[in-house]
């Protein structure tokens, strides 16, 4: 998964960004909601974590104006206010949830679980389709009962095709959704991940098909 995290404080900042990205997801982080703004308007994002007071403004009015302009993505506030009125302020603009800091990791991490099963509209945390089970919380894949083991980013390309099987993924759309804005993409690297995860797949019923100048698409049967 992608998510955006807004946050001034570098160092919690910093801290939940290792937590997400030691878990397999891709991280970019705004300082100020001028960068977050930047960042929604250019990138796309499974999650975005946002803090509520920024050096340039107030979160919610962030949250309010973006999800007026039809920005659906699921929102997390991480507020330092614990008062009723102001979680139910943010939920009522158009926020998935709410977390109080001080938080625990852990607990971030199963709400964030929490709010992309529901905007999947599923309650299952496992998929089942073309003689795999593939958990994306617990990072498992299991070909034809074998259980795989996937890097970080082979995990995210197979949970990038198998939310969406038949579409069309072009390189810089997979570029963009499994490496931050920071990080440096050689031509080659999606080959190499597709080409990895086509072996993983050899005893599915699953294949990446390349088209020529468009790019990648997992096709479900022989």
């Amino acid at each position: 998964m992608k998510f955006l995290l807004v946050e001034d404080n570098l160092d919690l900042a910093n801290a939940v960004s290792s937590r997400m990205r030691l878990d397999g997801h891709v991280v970019d982080h705004a300082a100020k909601l001028e960068d977050a703004t930047a960042f929604v308007e250019t990138e796309d994002y499974d999650l975005i974590l946002l803090d509520i007071m920024l050096p340039d403004g107030d979160g919610r009015k962030f949250l309010k104006r973006h999800r007026a302009g039809g920005l659906d993505t699921p929102v997390i506030v991480l507020t330092a206010r614990s008062q009723v009125s102001d979680r139910i302020g943010s939920l009522d603009l158009g926020a998935d949830d709410y977390v109080t800091k001080p938080f625990d990791h852990a607990e971030l991490e199963a709400r964030c679980r929490a709010v992309l099963r529901r905007k999947s509209g599923s309650s299952k945390s496992t998929i089942e389709i073309g003689g795999i089970v593939f958990d994306p919380v617990a990072g498992h894949l299991t070909v034809g009962g074998d259980t795989v083991s996937l890097r970080n980013r082979e995990l995210r390309m197979i949970e990038l095709f198998i939310n969406a099987p038949g579409q069309v993924f072009s390189k810089q759309k997979l570029a963009d959704r499994l490496f931050s804005y920071d990080d440096n993409v050689s031509d080659n690297a999606i080959e190499v991940y597709v080409g990895r995860l086509r072996k993983h797949l050899e005893k599915s019923d699953l294949k990446i098909t390349t088209l020529r100048g468009l790019g990648y698409r997992l096709d479900h049967g022989t």
